[in-house]
């Protein structure tokens, strides 16, 4: 409980965190916001690490005159589509292993083919959507590598998530960050993203439950 309560109070105080790593590596400081986008997109075991809180600050931290916005933003966007490139990967060659056996009832072949056509069916709109979804930003490239959705497909929408979220994230602390009353109330600006951006998750899993007992 420990390491999750740490974690929480990182991202509510990644204004403080991110200006002591501006301080103490400098321009290093880019390098390090390049690792923690794309292990956060690209590896199934580091969902938990800041994304959209971390996108808001450096947006703020730009304004200021901190960051470079342009640097900023190429180099998350790119981390962004890499991790998410890197996830797919993973996702395509653990699926052939995992349901290679036939009398298996979770990794069942049927199982994977029905993956396959929904990502086919909807992929776009999962990988678009998942974007803005922490957690699920994680696991979907991922299980779109094992449902072997196409990756030029996949490559295409993952840009344009990319865009979109590291583009509103970005943008929203550039031109409000430094308000003073955002400033003054950083954690709660970043508790409301939180809490705004897990929403949607919830409803839809509280919705799917009610469905299956209704079923």
């Amino acid at each position: 409980m420990s390491f999750f309560r740490q974690i929480l109070d990182i991202a509510l105080h990644i204004d403080q965190q991110l200006d002591r790593i501006i301080q103490t590596y400098g321009a290093g400081t880019y390098g390090l916001l390049f690792v923690i986008i794309f292990c956060e997109t690209g590896l199934v075991v580091t969902p938990f690490l800041p994304g959209d809180s971390l996108l808001f600050a450096v947006g703020a931290f730009a304004a200021r005159g901190s960051l470079d916005l342009g640097t900023s933003f190429g180099l998350l966007m790119l981390a962004s589509i890499c991790g998410d490139s890197t996830n797919y990967l993973i996702g395509s060659r653990v699926g052939p292993a995992v349901f290679q056996k036939k009398d298996s009832r979770w990794f069942n072949p049927e199982h994977l083919e029905r993956a396959h056509r929904f990502y086919e069916t909807y992929g776009a709109k999962t990988i678009i959507m998942a974007r803005f979804l922490p957690i699920l930003r994680t696991f979907a490239p991922f299980v779109a590598g094992i449902a072997r959705m196409g990756y030029p497909r996949f490559l295409a929408y993952s840009v344009v998530g990319a865009l979109s979220w590291v583009g509103l994230f970005v943008l929203a602390g550039y031109f409000f960050g430094n308000i003073p009353i955002v400033r003054d109330n950083f954690s709660i600006v970043i508790m409301a993203i939180i809490v705004i951006s897990v929403v949607p998750a919830i409803a839809h899993f509280l919705k799917s439950r009610r469905q299956t007992a209704a079923g």
